[in-house]
Protein backbone atom coordinates (compact mmCIF):
# COMPACT_ATOMS: atom_id res chain seq x y z
CA UNK A 1 0.00 0.00 0.00
CA UNK A 2 1.52 2.96 -1.19
CA UNK A 3 1.14 6.39 0.96
CA UNK A 4 2.65 8.63 -1.63
CA UNK A 5 0.31 11.34 -2.97
CA UNK A 6 0.70 12.02 -6.94
CA UNK A 7 0.45 15.42 -8.33
CA UNK A 8 -2.08 13.58 -11.19
CA UNK A 9 -4.76 12.32 -8.44
CA UNK A 10 -6.08 15.11 -6.38
CA UNK A 11 -7.89 18.18 -6.97
CA UNK A 12 -8.51 21.05 -4.54
CA UNK A 13 -11.72 22.11 -4.50
CA UNK A 14 -12.81 25.91 -3.39
CA UNK A 15 -15.46 27.61 -3.03
CA UNK A 16 -15.25 31.54 -3.40
CA UNK A 17 -17.46 33.32 -0.84
CA UNK A 18 -15.38 36.34 -0.84
CA UNK A 19 -13.21 38.10 -3.44
CA UNK A 20 -9.95 38.59 -2.24
CA UNK A 21 -8.60 35.45 -1.83
CA UNK A 22 -4.97 36.50 -1.52
CA UNK A 23 -4.47 35.70 1.88
CA UNK A 24 -5.93 32.18 1.93
CA UNK A 25 -3.65 31.01 -1.07
CA UNK A 26 -0.78 32.32 0.66
CA UNK A 27 -1.51 30.49 4.13
CA UNK A 28 -1.75 27.60 1.38
CA UNK A 29 0.78 27.65 -0.90
CA UNK A 30 3.43 24.89 0.43
CA UNK A 31 0.55 22.10 0.71
CA UNK A 32 -1.31 23.49 -2.69
CA UNK A 33 0.99 24.50 -4.89
CA UNK A 34 1.73 21.32 -6.59
CA UNK A 35 -1.80 20.33 -6.99
CA UNK A 36 -4.55 21.70 -9.53
CA UNK A 37 -6.83 23.88 -7.87
CA UNK A 38 -10.46 24.27 -9.12
CA UNK A 39 -12.20 27.33 -7.56
CA UNK A 40 -15.68 27.86 -8.04
CA UNK A 41 -17.08 31.55 -7.55
CA UNK A 42 -20.67 31.74 -6.02
CA UNK A 43 -22.98 32.71 -8.61
CA UNK A 44 -24.11 35.26 -6.29
CA UNK A 45 -20.86 36.85 -6.15
CA UNK A 46 -20.28 39.84 -7.98
CA UNK A 47 -17.16 41.30 -7.27
CA UNK A 48 -13.81 39.94 -9.24
CA UNK A 49 -11.82 37.35 -7.88
CA UNK A 50 -8.30 38.41 -6.70
CA UNK A 51 -5.93 34.92 -6.62
CA UNK A 52 -2.39 35.60 -6.31
CA UNK A 53 0.09 33.93 -9.06
CA UNK A 54 1.96 30.76 -8.62
CA UNK A 55 -0.49 28.19 -8.60
CA UNK A 56 -2.37 25.91 -11.27
CA UNK A 57 -5.89 27.32 -10.96
CA UNK A 58 -9.49 26.95 -12.63
CA UNK A 59 -11.94 29.50 -12.03
CA UNK A 60 -15.22 28.47 -12.78
CA UNK A 61 -18.12 31.80 -12.35
CA UNK A 62 -21.88 31.66 -13.03
CA UNK A 63 -21.36 31.65 -16.91
CA UNK A 64 -19.52 28.31 -16.78
CA UNK A 65 -22.11 26.64 -14.77
CA UNK A 66 -24.65 27.53 -17.10
CA UNK A 67 -22.93 26.98 -20.29
CA UNK A 68 -22.57 23.51 -19.39
CA UNK A 69 -25.37 22.35 -17.21
CA UNK A 70 -28.23 24.70 -18.55
CA UNK A 71 -31.29 24.75 -17.16
CA UNK A 72 -31.17 22.97 -13.94
CA UNK A 73 -33.56 22.96 -10.66
CA UNK A 74 -30.04 22.85 -9.11
CA UNK A 75 -29.12 25.39 -6.88
CA UNK A 76 -25.02 26.23 -6.87
CA UNK A 77 -25.14 29.58 -5.42
CA UNK A 78 -23.53 29.65 -1.84
CA UNK A 79 -21.77 26.99 -0.14
CA UNK A 80 -23.68 24.61 -2.89
CA UNK A 81 -21.31 25.72 -5.62
CA UNK A 82 -18.49 23.89 -4.55
CA UNK A 83 -20.24 20.79 -5.73
CA UNK A 84 -19.70 21.78 -9.31
CA UNK A 85 -15.92 21.57 -8.58
CA UNK A 86 -16.61 17.99 -7.65
CA UNK A 87 -18.69 17.45 -11.12
CA UNK A 88 -15.93 19.08 -13.38
CA UNK A 89 -12.89 17.67 -11.71
CA UNK A 90 -11.70 14.78 -13.42
CA UNK A 91 -9.14 12.96 -10.46
CA UNK A 92 -9.56 10.51 -8.30
CA UNK A 93 -9.48 12.27 -5.10
CA UNK A 94 -11.28 15.83 -3.90
CA UNK A 95 -9.80 17.90 -1.25
CA UNK A 96 -12.17 20.64 -0.21
CA UNK A 97 -11.77 23.47 2.30
CA UNK A 98 -13.67 26.68 3.46
CA UNK A 99 -11.78 29.66 1.99
CA UNK A 100 -12.23 31.45 5.55
CA UNK A 101 -10.02 28.09 6.87
CA UNK A 102 -5.65 28.69 6.80
CA UNK A 103 -3.61 25.82 8.40
CA UNK A 104 -3.99 24.72 11.92
CA UNK A 105 -1.19 24.18 14.09
CA UNK A 106 -0.42 21.32 16.27
CA UNK A 107 0.54 20.79 20.04
CA UNK A 108 4.40 20.92 18.87
CA UNK A 109 3.78 23.87 16.96
CA UNK A 110 3.81 22.67 13.73
CA UNK A 111 1.74 23.31 10.69
CA UNK A 112 -0.39 20.87 9.46
CA UNK A 113 -0.47 19.58 6.14
CA UNK A 114 -4.30 18.41 5.86
CA UNK A 115 -3.69 17.43 1.96
CA UNK A 116 -1.69 15.15 3.20
CA UNK A 117 -3.37 13.72 6.13
CA UNK A 118 -6.28 13.22 4.41
CA UNK A 119 -4.67 11.61 1.44
CA UNK A 120 -3.11 8.80 4.40
CA UNK A 121 -6.86 8.17 5.77
CA UNK A 122 -8.57 8.22 2.43
CA UNK A 123 -5.62 5.64 1.11
CA UNK A 124 -5.20 3.79 4.64
CA UNK A 125 -8.07 1.14 5.04
CA UNK A 126 -11.36 2.05 7.03
CA UNK A 127 -12.62 -0.42 9.89
CA UNK A 128 -16.38 0.12 10.47
CA UNK A 129 -17.25 -3.30 11.28
CA UNK A 130 -15.72 -3.91 15.11
CA UNK A 131 -14.70 -0.47 17.47
CA UNK A 132 -10.74 -0.35 17.57
CA UNK A 133 -9.97 1.21 21.11
CA UNK A 134 -6.78 2.70 19.81
CA UNK A 135 -8.87 4.72 17.19
CA UNK A 136 -7.28 4.18 13.89
CA UNK A 137 -4.60 1.05 13.90
CA UNK A 138 -2.90 2.03 10.63
CA UNK A 139 -1.52 4.95 12.18
CA UNK A 140 1.73 4.80 13.06
CA UNK A 141 2.34 3.84 16.68
CA UNK A 142 -1.10 2.35 16.61
CA UNK A 143 -2.71 -1.18 16.05
CA UNK A 144 -5.46 -3.14 16.69
CA UNK A 145 -5.78 -4.41 20.60
CA UNK A 146 -6.43 -7.25 22.24
CA UNK A 147 -9.91 -9.23 20.81
CA UNK A 148 -10.12 -7.60 17.57
CA UNK A 149 -11.19 -10.30 15.09
CA UNK A 150 -8.43 -11.14 12.98
CA UNK A 151 -10.99 -11.52 9.89
CA UNK A 152 -11.60 -7.99 10.38
CA UNK A 153 -7.97 -6.92 10.17
CA UNK A 154 -8.15 -5.95 6.76
CA UNK A 155 -10.36 -3.33 6.62
CA UNK A 156 -12.08 -1.82 3.75
CA UNK A 157 -11.72 1.01 1.20
CA UNK A 158 -12.26 4.37 2.81
CA UNK A 159 -13.85 6.46 1.00
CA UNK A 160 -14.19 9.80 2.84
CA UNK A 161 -12.12 11.65 5.76
CA UNK A 162 -14.17 14.14 7.74
CA UNK A 163 -11.15 16.88 8.87
CA UNK A 164 -11.93 19.23 11.92
CA UNK A 165 -11.44 23.30 12.86
CA UNK A 166 -10.13 24.87 15.37
CA UNK A 167 -10.87 28.78 16.96
CA UNK A 168 -14.15 29.23 15.12
CA UNK A 169 -16.35 25.97 15.27
CA UNK A 170 -18.95 24.84 13.26
CA UNK A 171 -22.13 25.14 15.20
CA UNK A 172 -25.98 25.85 14.62
CA UNK A 173 -27.32 29.35 15.35
CA UNK A 174 -28.23 28.84 18.73
CA UNK A 175 -25.27 27.62 19.78
CA UNK A 176 -23.39 30.17 18.29
CA UNK A 177 -25.69 32.86 20.22
CA UNK A 178 -24.85 31.19 23.51
CA UNK A 179 -21.42 30.40 23.17
CA UNK A 180 -20.21 33.44 20.77
CA UNK A 181 -17.49 34.26 22.83
CA UNK A 182 -16.69 30.58 23.01
CA UNK A 183 -13.45 28.82 20.05
CA UNK A 184 -12.26 25.43 20.11
CA UNK A 185 -8.54 25.49 20.91
CA UNK A 186 -8.65 21.21 21.68
CA UNK A 187 -6.93 19.71 19.48
CA UNK A 188 -7.08 15.79 19.72
CA UNK A 189 -4.22 13.90 17.91
CA UNK A 190 -6.44 11.13 16.39
CA UNK A 191 -8.69 9.28 13.33
CA UNK A 192 -11.14 7.04 14.24
CA UNK A 193 -13.70 5.48 11.60
CA UNK A 194 -17.42 5.90 12.08
CA UNK A 195 -18.77 2.56 12.97
CA UNK A 196 -21.14 0.90 10.96
CA UNK A 197 -25.00 2.10 10.92
CA UNK A 198 -23.85 5.24 13.49
CA UNK A 199 -24.67 9.01 11.97
CA UNK A 200 -23.25 11.82 12.14
CA UNK A 201 -22.65 15.70 11.13
CA UNK A 202 -20.49 16.17 8.17
CA UNK A 203 -19.38 19.58 7.66
CA UNK A 204 -18.12 20.89 4.59
CA UNK A 205 -15.69 23.27 6.08
CA UNK A 206 -12.72 20.45 5.58
CA UNK A 207 -13.32 16.97 3.61
CA UNK A 208 -11.91 15.18 1.16
CA UNK A 209 -13.27 11.89 -0.70
CA UNK A 210 -13.01 9.58 -3.17
CA UNK A 211 -14.59 11.01 -6.18
CA UNK A 212 -14.17 8.04 -8.78
CA UNK A 213 -16.33 5.72 -6.02
CA UNK A 214 -18.38 8.61 -4.30
CA UNK A 215 -18.68 11.19 -6.57
CA UNK A 216 -22.47 10.28 -7.87
CA UNK A 217 -23.38 10.93 -4.14
CA UNK A 218 -21.80 14.51 -3.15
CA UNK A 219 -24.58 16.78 -4.60
CA UNK A 220 -26.01 19.96 -2.96
CA UNK A 221 -29.72 18.38 -1.69
CA UNK A 222 -31.35 19.98 0.66
CA UNK A 223 -31.90 23.54 0.81
CA UNK A 224 -33.60 25.27 3.94
CA UNK A 225 -35.77 28.28 3.35
CA UNK A 226 -33.91 31.57 3.39
CA UNK A 227 -30.48 29.43 3.44
CA UNK A 228 -28.02 32.31 3.66
CA UNK A 229 -23.85 32.20 3.11
CA UNK A 230 -23.10 30.94 6.41
CA UNK A 231 -22.47 27.49 7.40
CA UNK A 232 -24.86 28.12 10.55
CA UNK A 233 -28.00 28.47 8.33
CA UNK A 234 -27.16 26.01 5.94
CA UNK A 235 -27.84 21.95 5.76
CA UNK A 236 -26.72 20.96 2.61
CA UNK A 237 -23.71 19.34 3.91
CA UNK A 238 -24.98 17.83 6.66
CA UNK A 239 -27.70 15.84 4.65
CA UNK A 240 -25.13 15.02 2.25
CA UNK A 241 -23.14 13.62 4.55
CA UNK A 242 -26.03 11.74 6.31
CA UNK A 243 -26.84 10.37 2.36
CA UNK A 244 -22.79 9.33 1.63
CA UNK A 245 -22.99 7.47 4.94
CA UNK A 246 -25.96 5.57 4.56
CA UNK A 247 -24.44 4.56 1.31
CA UNK A 248 -20.93 3.39 2.57
CA UNK A 249 -22.49 1.44 5.27
CA UNK A 250 -24.92 -0.56 2.81
CA UNK A 251 -21.85 -1.38 0.03
CA UNK A 252 -19.22 -1.58 2.95
CA UNK A 253 -17.07 1.48 2.35
CA UNK A 254 -15.10 3.45 5.40
CA UNK A 255 -15.62 6.95 6.83
CA UNK A 256 -13.00 8.52 8.94
CA UNK A 257 -13.54 11.61 10.75
CA UNK A 258 -10.65 13.35 13.54
CA UNK A 259 -7.32 15.01 11.73
CA UNK A 260 -6.52 17.38 9.69
CA UNK A 261 -7.18 20.43 11.96
CA UNK A 262 -7.41 24.10 9.91
CA UNK A 263 -8.11 27.07 11.46
CA UNK A 264 -11.60 28.63 11.04
CA UNK A 265 -11.33 32.59 11.31
CA UNK A 266 -13.82 34.38 13.29
CA UNK A 267 -15.29 35.77 9.76
CA UNK A 268 -18.28 33.90 9.91
CA UNK A 269 -19.29 34.13 13.40
CA UNK A 270 -21.33 36.83 12.56
CA UNK A 271 -25.34 37.92 13.25
CA UNK A 272 -26.28 34.51 14.39
CA UNK A 273 -28.86 36.22 16.23
CA UNK A 274 -30.49 37.46 12.91
CA UNK A 275 -31.49 34.31 11.44
CA UNK A 276 -32.28 32.52 14.76
CA UNK A 277 -36.18 33.41 14.87
CA UNK A 278 -36.65 31.88 11.35
CA UNK A 279 -34.30 28.81 11.23
CA UNK A 280 -35.50 25.65 10.30
CA UNK A 281 -32.59 23.36 10.53
CA UNK A 282 -34.09 22.05 14.34
CA UNK A 283 -36.91 20.52 12.97
CA UNK A 284 -35.26 19.22 10.15
CA UNK A 285 -33.25 17.26 12.00
CA UNK A 286 -36.07 16.31 13.98
CA UNK A 287 -37.56 14.65 10.85
CA UNK A 288 -33.99 13.56 9.54
CA UNK A 289 -32.07 11.72 11.77
CA UNK A 290 -34.59 9.08 12.55
CA UNK A 291 -35.19 8.68 8.95
CA UNK A 292 -31.54 7.85 8.36
CA UNK A 293 -31.66 6.03 11.39
CA UNK A 294 -33.70 3.07 10.60
CA UNK A 295 -33.14 3.70 6.70
CA UNK A 296 -32.17 0.25 4.95
CA UNK A 297 -31.05 -0.14 1.08
CA UNK A 298 -31.86 -2.76 -1.03
CA UNK A 299 -29.53 -5.70 -1.42
CA UNK A 300 -30.22 -5.21 -5.46
CA UNK A 301 -28.35 -1.55 -5.08
CA UNK A 302 -25.00 -2.56 -5.89
CA UNK A 303 -23.72 0.27 -7.01
CA UNK A 304 -23.16 4.36 -5.74
CA UNK A 305 -25.78 5.10 -8.23
CA UNK A 306 -28.12 2.47 -7.76
CA UNK A 307 -28.05 3.63 -3.82
CA UNK A 308 -28.81 7.01 -4.56
CA UNK A 309 -31.72 6.53 -6.82
CA UNK A 310 -33.09 4.38 -4.22
CA UNK A 311 -32.72 6.71 -1.84
CA UNK A 312 -34.23 9.54 -3.49
CA UNK A 313 -37.42 7.11 -4.05
CA UNK A 314 -37.51 6.56 -0.05
CA UNK A 315 -36.85 10.02 0.51
CA UNK A 316 -40.18 11.36 -1.51
CA UNK A 317 -42.16 8.69 -0.32
CA UNK A 318 -41.17 8.66 3.58
CA UNK A 319 -39.63 12.43 4.27
CA UNK A 320 -41.94 14.59 1.55
CA UNK A 321 -45.10 14.81 2.87
CA UNK A 322 -43.15 16.31 6.04
CA UNK A 323 -42.19 19.22 4.08
CA UNK A 324 -41.79 20.17 0.52
CA UNK A 325 -37.71 20.48 1.17
CA UNK A 326 -37.36 17.07 1.06
CA UNK A 327 -39.31 16.37 -2.01
CA UNK A 328 -36.85 19.33 -3.58
CA UNK A 329 -34.27 17.35 -2.18
CA UNK A 330 -35.22 14.49 -3.94
CA UNK A 331 -35.37 15.92 -7.15
CA UNK A 332 -32.22 17.45 -7.07
CA UNK A 333 -30.91 13.87 -5.79
CA UNK A 334 -32.59 12.50 -9.26
CA UNK A 335 -31.27 15.30 -11.39
CA UNK A 336 -27.64 15.15 -9.89
CA UNK A 337 -27.66 11.08 -11.18
CA UNK A 338 -27.85 12.38 -14.72
CA UNK A 339 -25.85 15.58 -14.47
CA UNK A 340 -23.37 12.80 -13.22
CA UNK A 341 -23.50 10.53 -16.13
CA UNK A 342 -23.62 13.66 -18.73
CA UNK A 343 -20.86 15.50 -17.10
CA UNK A 344 -19.15 14.03 -13.92
CA UNK A 345 -18.44 10.27 -14.99
CA UNK A 346 -15.62 10.48 -17.47
CA UNK A 347 -12.72 8.05 -16.35
CA UNK A 348 -15.39 7.37 -13.30
CA UNK A 349 -15.36 4.23 -11.47
CA UNK A 350 -18.37 2.28 -11.68
CA UNK A 351 -19.10 2.01 -7.64
CA UNK A 352 -19.16 -1.44 -7.57
CA UNK A 353 -17.82 -2.14 -4.42
CA UNK A 354 -14.50 -4.01 -4.54
CA UNK A 355 -13.75 -7.15 -2.84
CA UNK A 356 -12.75 -7.25 0.77
CA UNK A 357 -12.91 -10.52 2.37
CA UNK A 358 -13.40 -9.12 5.85
CA UNK A 359 -16.52 -7.62 4.95
CA UNK A 360 -18.27 -10.77 3.40
CA UNK A 361 -16.95 -12.43 6.33
CA UNK A 362 -18.98 -9.70 8.77
CA UNK A 363 -21.63 -9.83 6.42
CA UNK A 364 -22.55 -13.94 6.71
CA UNK A 365 -21.29 -14.45 10.68
CA UNK A 366 -23.82 -11.45 11.14
CA UNK A 367 -26.53 -13.20 8.97
CA UNK A 368 -25.92 -16.71 10.00
CA UNK A 369 -26.03 -15.19 14.10
CA UNK A 370 -29.52 -13.64 13.53
CA UNK A 371 -30.60 -17.01 11.55
CA UNK A 372 -29.53 -19.12 14.93
CA UNK A 373 -30.90 -16.24 17.20
CA UNK A 374 -34.31 -16.58 15.51
CA UNK A 375 -34.75 -20.35 15.50
CA UNK A 376 -33.79 -20.81 19.58
CA UNK A 377 -36.51 -17.91 20.67
CA UNK A 378 -39.01 -19.70 18.67
CA UNK A 379 -38.06 -22.77 20.52
CA UNK A 380 -37.92 -21.03 24.24
CA UNK A 381 -38.68 -17.00 24.12
CA UNK A 382 -38.03 -16.72 28.01
CA UNK A 383 -35.14 -18.50 28.29
CA UNK A 384 -32.58 -16.26 25.99
CA UNK A 385 -32.01 -12.61 26.87
CA UNK A 386 -31.79 -11.80 23.24
CA UNK A 387 -32.04 -7.89 23.04
CA UNK A 388 -28.94 -6.38 21.83
CA UNK A 389 -27.99 -9.70 20.39
CA UNK A 390 -31.06 -10.92 17.78
CA UNK A 391 -32.56 -6.94 17.65
CA UNK A 392 -30.66 -6.47 14.20
CA UNK A 393 -32.51 -5.90 11.22
CA UNK A 394 -30.12 -5.89 7.96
Amino acid sequence: MSLEVQDSEVDIVIAALQPNLTSFFQAWQPFFSRFDIIVVKDPELAADLQIPSGFNVKVYTKSDIDGLLGATSINFSGHSCRYFGYLVSRKKYVISIDDNCLPAKDPAGMTVDAVTQHMVNLKTPATPFFFNTLYDPYRKGADFVRGYPFSLREGVECVLSCGLWLHNADYDPMTHVVKRNQRNTNYVDAVMTVPLGAMFPVSGINVAFNREVLGPVMFPGLRIRKEGKHRWDTLEDIWNGLCAKVICDSLGYGVKTGLPYVMRSDAEAGKALESLKEWEGVKVMDDVLPFFESLKLSRTAVTVDDCIKELAGIVRQKLAPKNAIFSKAADAMEEWTKLWKSHGAQNAYTGLCPFYPSRYLFFFFLDFKISICTVMMQLNKQYFRVRGICDVDI
